[in-house]
């Protein structure tokens, strides 16, 4: 019994404690020793000179062979101090003279000083010896200790201050020698000062929803735990680049009023051994410090990336020894309550599962890229520090920025300021905002770019053919502006509003691949020679194609068949060489019928192609309201416009006026309209009345 009692008591911490081992009981060693050294050498030994006890006799002996340079004798001591010639130190000392140090001596003690004085001055008139003289000072006094010691005392001083402004503590688990186990998280006491709220995180509405569940948890738990309820231990903001993940955790950290731990996942990884398992153990020590608190950990998959089943296949231990620490902690034997974790990455696919199931991540809050309203909510809260004038309109923005991310739109935003700047304009316009959509989607424009008037006329045909078919192709994606001005990487380009379909059916990827190939067929029905300028269109046609034989099952002859494979790095395809010639055959069909197409209605509208290449030609950039000039309205309408309408509220005023409420309202309505027509009446009465009077009293007068 009483060895289970230990042992609970040792579970729960109350237990001996090993003896933490102290960096200072070295340093303080190492000083002891020295001193000792000091000492035992006469404070030569740590000036780096050799020195040497001898008799009086051989002191002579060295005298006699030449060995010595000079003699200085201290009358105090009855010491003789004899500095050796450089030539002879291996004789004397048995060691070369790079080892000897500067200024090797031989100490010897003698008895009269006379005899000393007499026999060294006959040795200099001789020259056997270059000086004699006397030093009276006592060997090891203070001050020649404190001026031996000062290198000593410098360099051990220097140690220390290094020490304590590479890491606070030198003991402890986080901290070893310049503290590089110790965690490198930023820690916020209060959120106020990221000065980030929710208020600045526009869309993303169920993000946003998850989010506020857990920060209102720590504000309010009594709520949650009344009813048996648990927060989750973790969250993980999984999304595209750029949709603001980073800006939710920052708004958590606002909103919160909790201390908040900011971390990179790449600070965990060093070049040292165990540093990373070391920092987050310290992190959570940290935290566990602090609870309740939030953890967040930015760009998670460079330590949380799946552990691989060979070591020898790209294994790294010390990222899988920093992943298991991580594991521990998060959901362990420990407890962590009161912290929370948040984490972020665009690489959820590469994840350990570990990491990812229930009692580590909980949840997993997809952050996708914005939707239309999204899109407009986003380019509203960028839109506020910046001065824009009347012609700006934000719907037709929000339609122009498909696929943008939350970083995209801040970065428009920033581009037509400094468009708008460039022409020393007062207030941002819409030409600004669309002219930095291009400059974002294209490129920059190029109108340095020499053209002759052939390959001029090659790309008007080119691109007035994707605006003629797009214009005759119901689903294909309604025309903004066609140009023939160089931009980035493309000589010209046809600007569409993509529509931004929730499901995608056949037609529509046809027509798509018409539009697409509208601009080879043109070339060749009205140049009579192909062009290199269709590379990119012809790659995302195939592309399609090749997506809907292979993963969407929308051929005839290998109708619904996915073929997807989900291994990146499989060497092997899901499907066999008969099937892949079938793939390829059945994809050429496809593009083969859509080109054939697209020459087919260039041919039936083949004036307006040709008026619209003329007037290429001559602007250079034309809009949609040309192209309807020429080829009359388009008869279809736009999903977005239609999506538009249908949000417009649309009330049946028969079914309206039923209601009891309305009915009363309207009666109530018209019997004040109709007396304030009464009165309206009997004032006009009153006041044609009184002008008859006074009309009356001015004729007599006038008489």
């Amino acid at each position: 019994m009483e060895q289970s009692n230990n042992f609970n008591n040792l579970g729960r911490g109350n237990g001996p404690k090993m003896p933490r081992f102290n960096m200072n009981w070295l340093y303080t060693i190492i000083l002891i020793v020295l001193i000792a050294l000091f000492f035992s050498g006469g404070g030569d030994a740590l000036g780096g000179s050799a020195a040497k006890e001898a008799s009086y006799t051989e002191f002579k002996q060295y005298v006699d062979k030449g060995y010595v340079l000079s003699v200085v004798a201290n009358k105090t001591e009855s010491t003789l101090k004899i500095y050796i010639n450089p030539k002879y130190t291996r004789d004397v000392y048995k060691m070369s003279a790079q080892n000897v140090g500067p200024n090797p001596y031989v100490k010897v003690q003698f008895g009269s000083i006379d005899e000393v004085d007499r026999y060294a001055n006959e040795m200099v008139k001789e020259k056997k010896i270059r000086s004699f003289s006397y030093d009276n000072q006592k060997e090891n006094d203070f001050l020649s200790l404190l001026i031996n010691l000062a290198p000593l005392l410098f360099f051990f001083l220097f140690i220390f201050w290094m020490s304590g402004r590479m890491g606070s503590g030198m003991t402890g688990m986080g901290g070893g020698i310049f503290s590089v186990g110790k965690s490198k998280a930023k820690m916020y006491e209060k959120g106020n000062a990221i000065g980030i709220t929710f208020k600045d995180v526009a869309g993303q509405e169920g993000a946003k929803q998850e989010v506020q569940e857990i920060v209102d948890f720590l504000k309010n738990p009594q709520k949650y735990t009344d009813l048996g309820g648990k927060i989750p231990k973790g969250a993980l903001l999984v999304g595209p680049p750029g949709t603001g993940k980073t800006l939710l955790a920052k708004a958590v950290a606002g909103e919160a009023g909790v201390p908040f731990f900011s971390m990179s996942g790449s600070d965990f990884v060093e070049m040292f051994v165990g540093v990373g398992a070391s920092r987050v153990r310290d992190l959570f020590r940290q935290a566990k410090e602090k609870s309740p608190c939030i953890i967040f950990i930015d760009e998670i998959d460079a330590v949380g990336r799946a552990r691989s089943k060979n070591p020898a296949m790209g294994g790294n231990d010390e990222r899988e020894n920093t992943l298991n620490a991580l594991l521990t902690e998060m959901d362990g034997f420990g407890t962590n309550s009161g912290v929370i974790i948040l984490a972020a990455t665009n690489r959820v696919d590469m994840l350990d599962s570990a990491l990812l199931r229930a009692g580590r991540f909980d949840r997993e809050i997809h952050v996708d890229l914005p939707g239309l309203n999204e899109r407009k909510a986003i380019f509203q809260v960028h839109l506020k520090p910046i001065k824009i004038d009347d012609t700006v309109d934000i719907d037709l923005l929000a339609r122009q920025t498909p696929g943008f991310s939350g970083a995209d739109i801040a970065n428009v935003c920033n581009e037509a300021a400094l468009i708008a700047a460039r022409h020393d304009k007062k207030a941002v316009c819409k030409q600004d905002f669309l002219d930095a959509v291009d400059r974002i989607v294209g490129g920059l424009e190029k109108k340095t770019k020499v053209m002759t008037a052939d390959e001029k006329r090659s790309i008007a045909l080119h691109e007035a053919g994707h605006a003629t078919i797009s214009w005759f192709c119901q689903y294909a994606n309604p025309l903004i502006k066609v140009t023939i001005v160089p931009r980035g990487q493309a000589l010209g380009a046809a600007w569409y509003l993509p529509e931004e379909r929730q499901i995608t059916t056949k037609e529509q990827m046809l027509d798509e691949m018409c539009s697409l190939m509208g601009g080879r067929a043109a070339e060749e029905l009205f140049t009579g020679h192909i062009s290199s300028g269709a590379m990119n269109d012809l790659e995302r046609a195939t592309k399609s194609a090749y997506g809907m034989v292979a993963y969407l099952g929308m051929s005839k002859t290998l109708p619904n068949i996915c073929y997807y494979n989900q291994n990146e790095y499989s060497f092997q395809r899901p499907y066999s060489e008969t099937t892949a010639r079938e793939i390829d055959q059945e994809v050429l069909q496809i593009v083969n019928e859509q080109y054939t197409r697209a020459k087919n209605i260039l041919m039936e509208h083949k004036e307006g192609h040709n008026a619209l290449a003329e007037l290429l030609i001559q602007k250079e950039v034309i809009m949609a309201e040309d192209v309807e000039k020429i080829f009359g309205k388009r008869q279809w309408l736009s999903r977005s416009q239609e999506i538009m309408e249908d949000e417009q509220p649309k009330i049946d005023d028969d079914a309206v006026k039923d209601i009891p409420e309305v009915k009363a309202a309207i009666e109530e309505h018209e019997a004040k309209k109709h007396e304030t027509e009464n009165t309206s009446d009997e004032n006009k009465a009153k006041n044609s009345d009184e002008d008859k009077s006074e009309n009356a009293k001015e004729d007599n007068n006038n008489e």
